[in-house]
C-alpha cells in the first residue's frame, strides 16, 4: 500500500532523550573524545599543491600548532556536548549535536596531522575538556540564548586564532594550511548558526575572561 500524502513528506523526528539518557550521551561523548580515535565524516582537505621539504625546526613548529589546534577542537566538544546536555530545546539539540559533528572532523584531522609531522597531542587534555565541559553547563544553565553567545564569542576567537596560524605555519606545509582553512571556513559559519539561533552578544567582561582562558590554554599546549 502506497504512503499518503503526509506520511510521505514526514520529516524524521528524533524522540526526546529522558534525563538519564542524556547524562549517558553526555558521558559517551566525553569517554569518545579523549580516549577514542575520532572518526570523521569528511576527508581532510586537501591542500592545493604538494608539500615542500620541512626543515626540523620547522616540522616541530608545525605539530606544536597543530597541537594546539586539536586541544581546540577537544574544548569544542566538551561545550557543545554540555550545552547539548543542559538545553530543553529538542530543536537546538539537535543543531548543537551537528555542530559537534563538524567538530569532530576538525579532531580527526588535526590529531592525524600532528602524528603525520612525527608530534603527539596534549597530555593534558583531560584537565582542558573538564574545564570546557564546566564552562558549558554554565552556559547551559543560564538559557538558551545565552549558550548560543558563548558560541558566537567562541568561534569569532577561534576564527582570529586560526587565522594567526595561517600567519605562523610554514608555507611549505601545505597540508597542515589546508586543514586550518577549513576548520575556520566551519567556525564561521558555526557562529553565523548561533547567531541566526538567537544568540546574544555577552558582556565585555565575559569575553575577556574567555581570551585570557585561552590564552593560558594555548600557550600550555604549545609545549605540553
Amino acid at each position: 500500500m502506497s504512503p499518503t500524502p503526509s506520511s510521505a513528506h514526514r520529516t524524521p523526528v528524533e524522540p526526546r532523550l529522558s534525563g538519564p539518557d542524556r547524562f549517558f550521551e553526555l558521558l559517551d561523548q566525553s569517554l569518545r573524545t579523549l580516549w577514542a580515535r575520532p572518526q570523521a565524516e569528511r576527508q581532510t582537505p586537501a591542500p592545493e599543491q604538494a608539500d615542500g621539504e620541512l626543515s626540523d625546526t620547522e616540522r616541530k613548529t608545525s605539530a606544536a600548532l597543530m597541537r594546539v589546534n586539536h586541544v581546540g577542537e577537544v574544548c569544542a566538544q566538551a561545550l557543545y556536548t554540555a550545552q547539548a546536555f543542559t538545553t530543553r530545546d529538542e530543536k537546538l539539540r539537535q543543531h548543537l549535536r551537528r555542530a559537534a559533528q563538524e567538530e569532530t572532523d576538525h579532531l580527526a584531522w588535526t590529531e592525524d596531522r600532528v602524528h603525520a609531522l612525527g608530534g603527539r597531542t596534549s597530555l593534558l587534555n583531560p584537565l582542558w575538556y573538564g574545564g570546557a565541559l564546566a564552562i558549558g553547563l554554565v552556559a547551559g544553565r543560564l538559557g538558551d540564548r545565552t549558550s548560543l553567545g558563548f558560541v558566537i564569542e567562541t568561534e569569532h576567537q577561534v576564527e582570529q586564532h586560526l587565522n594567526s596560524h595561517l600567519a605562523r605555519l610554514p608555507a611549505q606545509d601545505q597540508s597542515s594550511r589546508a586543514i586550518v582553512r577549513q576548520m575556520r571556513d566551519d567556525e564561521i559559519a558555526h557562529a553565523d548558526a548561533a547567531q541566526a539561533a538567537g544568540g546574544i552578544p555577552l558582556p565585555a567582561p565575559v569575553r575577556w575572561l574567555m581570551k585570557t582562558a585561552a590564552k593560558v590554554m594555548t600557550t600550555t599546549a604549545h609545549r605540553i
